[in-house]
């Protein structure tokens, strides 16, 4: 089998089906919850890291107005070419999430499967945070789901899983590298294996994340006035049974208010 070390963001046919799998689950608890949270009628939704647009692009089929921003061209590329092939209007644009002005504010935000992870620096993550209030109406509402660090209790560490379309099936590994628990930056090995028609591959990648504890991300989020966090749920995604973050919470949504 053909090995390659590269980003699987390049990647973006095969990233978009290892990661598309979930997207009912997320998209009806989103649409729940910009129903439940937001203050007046949600019509406008903004993704930052919306990568190839499993998400964006159902917004835009139900008919919600749906920007995306993604720092890979690749991606931005993939996900405008679907929109495009579907009739609808290419809406994804090649940003920093750190660093980016939008003509107009959005009622909601949605940022899920620990793409917020990636700014690596107290510095990137105010500059995203801010950048995002300021793209926000206030009372709107910032969906942010991601793994925290638990404090008691076990670790998800080690994560595999398959995904298939068609004739085409990828297999999924990631675990980790290593770790250090005072810059807070984690290394985990991420592989894909491609099986095709025609052959198959192996891409080896490398994912660097920035980690939180559930103190660490509420000291966070006082740092920046405009936000507050509303409520939280985990990844079973009801939007019934919000839950009581504790130190042996792993996976999260956190719902952050615009002040």
């Amino acid at each position: 089998m053909e090995t390659v070390h590269e980003s699987i963001y390049d990647y973006p046919v095969y990233y978009d089906l290892i990661f598309s799998s979930d997207w009912v689950a997320e998209y009806k608890f989103l649409t729940a919850a910009f129903d439940k949270h937001v203050k007046r009628k949600c019509t406008r939704l903004l993704e930052p890291a919306c990568g190839t647009g499993r998400l964006l692009y159902r917004m835009l089929k139900a008919g919600y107005k749906c920007d995306g921003l993604d720092l890979n061209e690749k991606a931005v590329e993939f996900c405008n070419k679907r929109l495009r092939k579907h009739g609808l209007k290419e809406t994804a644009f090649v940003a920093d999430m750190c660093d980016f002005t939008t003509p107009k504010p959005y009622d909601a935000a949605f940022n899920t499967i620990n793409s917020f992870r990636h700014l690596l620096s107290e510095k990137a993550t105010v500059a995203h945070f801010r950048a995002m209030a300021a793209a926000i109406r206030p009372g709107g509402i910032y969906a942010l789901g991601f793994h925290l660090t638990p404090l008691v209790g076990p670790t998800t560490d080690e994560e595999s899983w398959t995904a298939r379309r068609g004739h085409l099936q990828v297999n999924t590994q990631m675990w980790p590298r290593d770790k250090d628990t005072k810059t807070r930056i984690e290394r985990f090995n991420l592989r894909f294996d491609i099986y095709k028609p025609t052959g198959s591959m192996r891409i080896d990648d490398c994912l660097v994340l920035r980690s939180y504890t559930y103190k660490q991300f509420a000291a966070m989020i006082k740092k920046i006035p405009e936000w507050e966090i509303e409520t939280a749920y985990d990844f079973r995604y009801d939007i019934d049974e919000p839950i009581e973050i504790d130190e042996s919470t792993e996976d999260v949504v956190y719902i952050l208010k615009r002040k």
